[in-house]
């Protein structure tokens, strides 16, 4: 068992202040980041807040140190997933603890890695930093990493190039160097409604959607024959999973629409062509041709909701080579979930993952991140500190 950090009370404090705010994605998050802000201006931090387009959501981009390129980033999302239909013992916005545990909507998803960053703010502003030290706190990392992508936006009109990233995603304070991408689509089928009785005379948007899926389980096992060598992720091919399809009104309707949404984790670039290529030729060359046969009109899309980059593993990784030397890790793994960390590798910084919790808490009804857990991120925190003074 790890001995308690001199910090862990006020990391308690500092995350039940934080599991009050209900960020769930479709709500906004400017409560929080006004309380964020203000924490980080207190410590002497300087914060710059930057808006969406609705003015409903925010990005916080603080520094502390000097400033210029080369600094490390401590990054995490603000929003959490929704509570509804789910058995909650307690309050999920209300922090509870219970047997060495902190329990509430965000403990481990992510706002425990956020409340350790904070406390430890003022000892890094107590240094002498050779570095600049930035935390990065973005918005509608749930739906889509969008705050991300807003960001790298930002620091990118500024010039500004920081060289290494820490996510504090929850992994057991494990070092994770990669992770699959997140690509998420929606794939409208329009056909032509009519009487269940005379189905020659319509277009069954749902049965041509149910060969779509069909399709999809196709070049799902297709792509196991695809795994790379390294065979580094778990499963070692990038998959497919279809989480919906909806279409219909009645048992005796032909359905004119049909919706299915689907997602496909690439462990490899090449992955995500050949899955566009094999969808776009199946609707081209065996579905759309029968369809337009009865109604010209009909028409397939497909939308893309968002496509996030994986984490790809590098010899040359000084976020990671930080870390490991940060917690004593001799070993790194990868991980099947996505995170920020591949927008910021994108964009030409080095980036590990390494957090408090376990991801199998996470979206769950009573998610929770134990004491020693938030002990352990804050001695990693509290050793990047001498890392980064002169």
């Amino acid at each position: 068992m790890n001995s308690d950090h001199p910090e862990l009370n006020a990391c308690r404090d500092t995350l039940a202040r934080l599991i009050a705010f209900d960020t769930v994605s479709e709500r906004s998050n400017l409560a929080m980041i006004d309380n964020l802000a203000t924490i980080l201006e207190a410590a002497g931090a300087r914060v710059q807040v930057h808006s969406d387009e609705t003015g409903e959501k925010a990005n916080l981009f603080a520094t502390l140190g000097p400033d210029g390129d080369g600094g490390i980033v401590l990054s995490g999302h603000t929003d959490v997933v929704p509570t509804d239909d789910q058995d909650w013992a307690t309050d999920p916005f209300e922090m509870v603890e219970k047997d060495a545990a902190l329990y509430g909507r965000g403990t481990c998803d992510m706002k425990g890695f956020l409340a350790a960053c904070l406390v430890m703010a003022p000892h890094f502003a107590a240094r002498n930093l050779r570095r600049p030290l930035h935390f990065a706190f973005t918005y509608d990392e749930e739906v889509g990493c969008f705050g991300a992508q807003a960001l790298i936006k930002t620091l990118s009109r500024q010039g500004l190039r920081p060289s290494a990233a820490i996510i504090g995603e929850p992994t057991l304070m494990r070092v994770i160097d990669g992770h699959k991408g997140s690509h998420e689509y929606t794939t409208i089928i329009e056909g032509l409604a009519g009487h269940g009785s005379a189905p020659d005379k319509g277009v069954n948007a749902v049965q041509y959607a149910a060969r779509f899926v069909t399709h999809l389980n196709e070049i799902q096992e297709q792509l196991k024959d695809r795994a790379p060598p390294d065979r580094r992720f778990d499963p070692p091919w990038s998959t497919i999973n279809v989480g919906a399809l909806h279409g219909g009104i009645a048992h005796n309707v032909i359905p004119d629409t049909a919706r299915i949404d689907w997602d496909f984790r690439p462990v490899q670039p090449g992955d995500e062509s050949f899955v566009h290529d094999a969808v776009q030729r199946f609707c081209e060359t065996e579905l759309l041709p029968v369809m337009q046969q009865v109604h010209p009109a009909a028409r397939i899309r497909t939308d893309a909701i968002g496509e996030i980059a994986g984490l790809m593993p590098t010899p040359d990784n000084e976020a990671r080579d930080i870390v490991m030397a940060l917690t004593g890790a001799n070993i790194t793994d990868t991980v099947a979930f996505g995170t920020e960390a591949g927008l910021l590798q994108e964009f030409g910084l080095s980036a590990v993952v390494c957090g408090p919790g376990a991801i199998e808490q996470a979206h769950k009804a009573d998610e929770f991140v134990t004491l020693e857990q938030l002990s352990l991120c804050l001695d990693m925190l509290d050793k990047l500190v001498d890392h980064v003074a002169a």
